[in-house]
């Protein structure tokens, strides 16, 4: 099956329109909006649009994804089509998640940034702040393209390498980068799982979370907090988990949730207080998932 960021790729890639397809390949315009919507097109065309293109047809059947959210996304990362679902979620989850642990770039610096590729430093902004911002648009880049595989330990520890990458910490000999914690490191005050016990623990969630028949968002919060209690990295476990629960929401077609950094003491307090009052942290969740409808809406993308 044909897809329409397969399509779109490849005219972007010749500096050819859609206009031009229809005219100098024989294709109707009725046909380029059935391969908007998903549809299957007749192998003859399929090989007719491939040859004008140049490309082998592989090329152009990429997987279409049942779940709206993520085809629409898929879509616009492919041609970095600005000023869409894509866009904004990229600026407005990496600004919420980086400034929640610490991060003093503005959410107009993290735009300009994603937009232009340079930014408006201002004062004591530290250089680590700047490169993981980049970082975490190349991880939403990959949650993306991942979001329909099996969460696995090589998935979760590639987020974390993504993230890191480049930073100060990735030049400490001690500091893993894209694996497990060697220190012990603790949260809220909280002691979490030694580093000898991470590896076990961490296989032991992941089994646990695959053998769910039907997984819910209230699945993902839990697997959310099991992963943080554990804390598994020396440093940026609360960003990799948050990009695991988009994956994951993105994966089972259930609305994605972002944690706005005006939120972020509700969202403490929820992971803190989890064993007695698993709502707080539900709740915090669930006020994410309207912040995330409210992008859906701007762009009139419906998925329940």
């Amino acid at each position: 099956m044909i897809s329409y960021s397969g399509l779109l790729q490849k005219l972007n890639e010749k500096g050819l329109s859609r206009t031009a397809l229809a005219d100098k390949a024989g294709v109707s315009s009725r046909t380029i909006a059935k391969i908007g919507r998903g549809e299957k097109i007749a192998e003859h065309v399929l090989k007719r649009i491939a040859d004008y293109l140049g490309c082998p047809v592989e090329d152009l059947s990429k997987s279409i994804s049942d779940n709206p959210v993520l085809q629409t996304l898929r879509d616009e990362k492919s041609i970095r089509m600005s000023g869409g679902l894509y866009h904004e979620l990229q600026i407005r989850m990496t600004y919420n998640s980086n400034h929640i642990e610490g991060s003093k770039l503005s959410e107009d610096q993290t735009r300009l940034i994603f937009e232009t590729n340079t930014i408006d430093v201002g004062e004591g902004i530290p250089v680590d702040d700047i490169i993981e911002t980049v970082n975490h648009f190349r991880a939403i880049d990959y949650v993306i393209d991942v979001a329909e595989d099996p969460l696995t330990e090589d998935v979760i520890k590639e987020l974390h390498r993504m993230l890191k990458q480049s930073t100060k910490d990735a030049s400490l000999p001690w500091f893993a980068v894209g694996d497990y914690k060697k220190r012990a490191n603790v949260v809220g005050g909280k002691e979490t799982t030694k580093p000898k016990d991470v590896p076990a623990k961490m296989q032991s969630l992941i089994s646990a979370y695959s053998s769910l028949q039907n997984v819910t968002l209230d699945d993902i919060i839990r697997f959310h907090y099991e992963f943080e209690r554990i804390h598994p990295f020396q440093d940026g476990n609360g960003r990799v988990g948050r990009l695991i629960a988009l994956k994951e929401c993105l994966r089972y077609s259930i609305v994605p949730f972002i944690i706005e950094d005006t939120k972020k003491m509700y969202y403490y307090r929820g992971l803190s207080e989890w064993e007695n009052e698993p709502g707080y942290l539900t709740g915090t969740c669930l006020d994410g998932q309207d912040t995330f409808r409210k992008l859906m809406a701007m762009f009139d993308i419906s998925q329940e």
